[in-house]
């Protein structure tokens, strides 16, 4: 799965450390999310949808 959450997060000027915290989560899943490592729970995907207020499908695509 792609995302474009690197490039939302940059646009905000957060760290990858910013958008944990406010997602709580570790530092390391938000870097695995944004590498492609790592695809997040459903739950995860909506609140990250709802911290940026956009829809899941804005930020997450299939390859």
């Amino acid at each position: 799965m792609k995302n474009r959450l690197k490039v939302l997060r940059a646009e905000r000027d957060w760290s990858q450390q910013d958008l944990a915290e406010r997602l709580e989560v570790s530092r390391q899943s938000v870097n695995a999310i944004e590498t492609g490592k790592y695809d997040p729970s459903l739950p995860l995907a909506f609140r990250i949808a709802d911290l940026f207020e956009m829809r899941i499908e804005e930020i997450f695509r299939r390859d």
